[in-house]
């Protein structure tokens, strides 16, 4: 397996430091608002690298923030009238609820920041105490970033690269003006803890380093966020958590791609910012993960909601051929064409075994999945021309690989459509009480009576037969193997 490493810029072999488990760190959201679909993006990736990691016989321990005290949580709380604490569980219980929606795996650990003060300053007194850290007069804490030889390494930049036409924040309680606060200290009306220092909150970037030495010991196998984390947070947790501890922190830093919208940056004042909410009303999450799988977590992702409606339309094709294989292979006739069977079988090993090469190579998602649309195409293929002669072996493990594959990608199949006598017990009771026979021959007869006319030619017969089911939501299904009702 080769992950590609941001530090690095260059893929590199995937070795854990503890063999066969992976010790992972995703960065959370601030809690102050429904997260947007490039949030989802970030989350959703991670959440197919995560199990893609287990599928490959990892022991993963997965680690994932939620920053509940910050400057956006204090400035909504003040906006509405309410308290910091409200506004946080509000969106903290909104946020969690949606990754379920989305089919997002919950953590191993989901730590809080307002619950890890003590380790925060803990961490912060062993930075002031070897010199990388400095209480001011105005009872914030600073980081001394000039001294820490190895930063800017993260995010690939030069502390003297960084003062040349960057914007950073006047203040003259620091030493230099690149320097971070680890410590806030208290205003009026705001969140507060104590310390030795003074009442105060703890800085953004102060809260994962803590939290990754406390839950995951550092230094950890992967760390992962959005690319705009990549500086200044992750920068400055990584030399945080290298000061304090000596010991490094991740091994491999892991950024996912910007989300555009028909091309262009996501902005409210463009009106193309959609909440995650907001495209689950209208969509499944199976079709929202397949869009998003069908672009390299690294890359740019250009969202639009034709793409998306393309998605749902793609999940249909996949789901309706999974569908068919199986309906072939229980109505097989036992004279199937073995060298058929045998193609079938080597083009679903084929897939499975592309599959496993992209997902290997950087988690190429969309080389997996579309290693698993030829597949389809193939079956699809092998289904039109065999008729009822389908090899059932073939037909079933083509099946199994095909809902298999999607469902390591976290992209659920629809249920499958249920015949008459499975489903719709309302209708199949009419029918059995209106023949006197069991479900079964009920749909049996009608289906045999809408053949014999066709045969005769009676159009009229067929088609009132046709038209009857569905005004009762069944409909026919003509197959290679054969005729089916089916829900509507």
């Amino acid at each position: 397996m080769k992950i590609y490493n941001s530090k690095t810029h260059a893929k590199e072999d995937f070795r854990p430091i503890e063999e066969g488990r992976v010790r992972m760190y995703v960065c959370g959201p601030t809690v102050y608002d429904n997260i947007h679909i490039g949030n989802a993006r970030t989350f959703i990736s991670f959440d197919v690298i995560r199990r893609w990691l287990i599928a490959s016989g990892y022991e993963v321990t997965f680690a994932q923030n939620l920053t509940d005290v910050d400057d956006k949580i204090i400035n909504r709380a003040n906006e509405q009238g309410r308290t910091a604490e409200d506004v946080a569980t509000e969106f903290s219980e909104r946020f969690i609820e949606v990754m379920h929606r989305a089919n997002v795996m919950d953590p191993d650990v989901r730590p809080r920041a307002t619950k890890e003060i003590g380790p925060m300053i803990g961490m912060i007194k062993a930075l002031i105490e070897q010199g990388h850290a400095y209480a001011a007069d105005n009872g914030d804490v600073y980081f001394s970033v000039r001294s820490d030889p190895s930063y800017g390494e993260v995010s690939g930049r030069k502390i003297d690269d960084l003062m040349v036409g960057a914007r950073i924040e006047e203040n003259e309680d620091k030493n230099d003006p690149l320097d971070f606060a680890l410590w806030k200290a208290a205003k009026p009306g705001e969140p507060q803890w104590n310390s030795p220092w003074g009442p105060g909150r703890p800085g953004w970037h102060t809260e994962c380093a803590a939290m990754v030495h406390r839950y995951l010991g550092t230094p950890i196998d992967i760390h992962g966020g959005g690319s705009d984390l990549a500086f200044p947070h992750h920068e400055n947790e990584c030399a945080q958590a290298t000061c304090a501890w000596h010991e490094g922190f991740a091994n491999t830093w892991m950024h996912t791609g910007m989300l555009l919208v028909d091309g262009e940056k996501m902005s409210k004042s463009l009106g193309n910012f959609f909440t995650l909410e907001e495209v689950l009303e209208k969509h499944s999450a199976a079709a929202l993960r397949l869009l998003m799988l069908q672009t390299h977590y690294r890359s740019p992702l250009d969202f639009s909601w034709e793409r998306l409606e393309g998605a749902e339309n793609s999940l249909e094709r996949i789901a309706t051929c999974v569908e068919n294989l199986m309906w072939a292979a229980n109505h097989a006739s036992g004279e199937a064409d073995a060298d058929r069977g045998a193609a079938l079988i080597a083009a679903a090993e084929r897939a499975a075994a592309e599959f496993e090469a992209s997902m290997d190579d950087d988690f190429n998602t969309a080389g997996a999945v579309a290693a698993y649309f030829q597949l389809v195409t193939e079956a699809n293929t092998y289904l039109d021309e065999v008729g009822g002669a389908a090899d059932a072996e073939a037909c079933t493990a083509c099946a199994a690989g095909v809902a298999g594959a999607f469902s390591v990608l976290g992209v659920g199949l629809r249920e499958p459509k249920e015949e008459l006598p499975v489903g719709l017990l309302g209708v199949a009771a009419g029918l059995v009480a209106y023949t006197g026979d069991d479900v079964d021959e009920a749909a049996e007869r009608i289906l045999a009576a809408r053949a014999e006319a066709r045969a005769a030619k009676n159009w009229e017969l067929a088609d009132a037969i046709r038209d009857q089911l569905r005004d009762m939501g069944l409909v026919i299904e003509d197959t290679a193997a054969g005729s089916r009702l089916k829900r509507a």
